[in-house]
This record gives C-alpha cells, sequence and structure tokens, in this order.
C-alpha cells in the first residue's frame, strides 16, 4: 500500500477535473436544457448534461489514473485495479440546474483502500469551490473551515433534502414536522454535496437526509468530516443510504435522537 499516491496529488486531479466538467455544465446551461429521461420516479431526472460530465470525468480519470476504479451516479462501476477508486455525481443538484437555480456542482472523492481521502466539490453557478483531504483540513476557496458555533438544536438551522419517490417523500414530510418546532428553522437547498458543504462551511448549523447515495455524500462528508463536523448515521456509523447526519457534536446527539423518535416512519 506504500506505492498509493499521496491525497493531495489525487485532490489536484479531482480539482482539474472539476474545473472543467463544470465548465462544460456552465456552457451547457446557456442555452436550452431538458430533462431527457427519469431514474426512480418521474421528478428523477436525467439530462444529457449530467451524462457528458460523467463522460468527461471519465475520460479525463483514464487518461490522467489508468487503472483506477471509477462509481459514478450516471452508470460507471468498475473497481480498477490500484487501489484507487473515485466516485463522482456529475451533476448534483439536476433539478435546480434545469431551472436555473445556483445550487448545483460537480463533486468527486478520491476513495483509497475503501476510506475517501481526497474531496471537491465545485459549484460554478456559486463561484464556489469546497476541498478536503484526509487529516488536511477543508476550506471554502482556500479559506478554512471550521463548521457552526451553535450548541443548541433550538438555535439550530438545519439544512435537509428529500427522496424522489411518493412514499419516501410523504414520511419525509411527517417526520419534518417533528423536526421543525424543535430547531430553528429548515432549509432545503436541492443538493446534498453542497447541503454537506453548507454545514461545513457554517452556512447552516446542521443536515440531515435520508436516501443519499455514495456519490451523493462521498466528498461532501469528507468536507464537513474535515471541517470538525461529526458525519455519520443514528447509531454511531458512517454515513449511509439509511440516514446521513453532519453536524457539530454538540448538535450530534440531539438531533439524531429527535430523528430516531420514531425512524420507521422515514422508511419506504
Amino acid at each position: 500500500m506504500s506505492d498509493l499516491p499521496d491525497p493531495d496529488v489525487l485532490l489536484d486531479i479531482a480539482l482539474t477535473i472539476a474545473r472543467e466538467a463544470g465548465e462544460l455544465l456552465a456552457r451547457g446551461r446557456e442555452g436550452v436544457v431538458a430533462a431527457e429521461t427519469t431514474k426512480s420516479s418521474p421528478t428523477d431526472v436525467v439530462t444529457a448534461l449530467d451524462r457528458a460530465s460523467e463522460a468527461l470525468v471519465a475520460r479525463q480519470l483514464d487518461e490522467l489514473r489508468p487503472g483506477d476504479g471509477l462509481l459514478g451516479e450516471e452508470g460507471s462501476d468498475s473497481a480498477g485495479s490500484t487501489g484507487v477508486r473515485w466516485i463522482v455525481d456529475p451533476l448534483d443538484g439536476t433539478v435546480n440546474f434545469l431551472y436555473r437555480l445556483p445550487n448545483w456542482a460537480v463533486s468527486i472523492a478520491a476513495e483509497v483502500a475503501g476510506e475517501v481521502v481526497a474531496g471537491v466539490v465545485h459549484a460554478p453557478a456559486l463561484g464556489t469551490t469546497y476541498t478536503a483531504t484526509r487529516g488536511g483540513g477543508a476550506f471554502r476557496d482556500g479559506v478554512a473551515l471550521s463548521g457552526s458555533e451553535v450548541t443548541t438544536l433550538g438555535g439550530a438551522l438545519v439544512a435537509t433534502g428529500f427522496g424522489y419517490t411518493v412514499s419516501r417523500r410523504t414520511a419525509q414530510a411527517a417526520v419534518l414536522t417533528r423536526v421543525v418546532p424543535r430547531v430553528r428553522d429548515i432549509r432545503r437547498m436541492g443538493a446534498a454535496s453542497l447541503d454537506l458543504c453548507a454545514a461545513a462551511g457554517g452556512i447552516v448549523d446542521a443536515y440531515y437526509e435520508r436516501g443519499l447515495k455514495p456519490w451523493d455524500h462521498a466528498a461532501g462528508g469528507l468536507i464537513a468530516a474535515e471541517a470538525g463536523l461529526r458525519v455519520g448515521d443514528l447509531r454511531g456509523g458512517p454515513a449511509s443510504e439509511e440516514l446521513t447526519i453532519a453536524a457539530p457534536q454538540a448538535l450530534f446527539g440531539p438531533l439524531a435522537a429527535l430523528l430516531a423518535e420514531h425512524p420507521a416512519a422515514d422508511r419506504d
């Protein structure tokens, strides 16, 4: 394992490719963009630019890091042979992108021997780029991040997101009715990677969401953790599809306890 690349090297590669993919998306957004197909439900849309962005990322990674694995939202899935795997959301926040809302991003994480060691969340329309390496801290446009200093759930602005199926949305709405009275307020911004980065930067105080895939939280989760947040599920495990929470230590326990009051209500 000693010949595995340094996380800073992987971060530089991720950053270069994320910026190139972001330019492709920004140029494409100047024209007419329409949903090309759907995935889990009629509201879970995919555009041609989602696929073009992933193809660009895959092509660049194959050139710069031949033999690495790749897991991408739009279908890329190869184990690789080097011990390095890239986890990619080529366009997080597709619905925002369609509606010309600025909260969309390219998310690229590098995983070494099963551990995410570098991550980039690049948001061209916001003019912002978040980065992190394992043990090296988290940054927004080069400025170090340290999360929120809020210590009480009642004073916390909490971000969340919703799934695409009717059953999951209905359940999540029920959970939200329990959360809203116990926090300062709720924000739903439509891109999980950027929600995690917002928590890392203290733009919101905490974040939770059920149903995230690895490409949704790999880079953003590392950025949040390196900003000093606790990132995990209800039972002390890592972030997962069952539930992802990112919050300062003082808020994580109370938020997890609140979400655990009726955990079965937030399942498909």
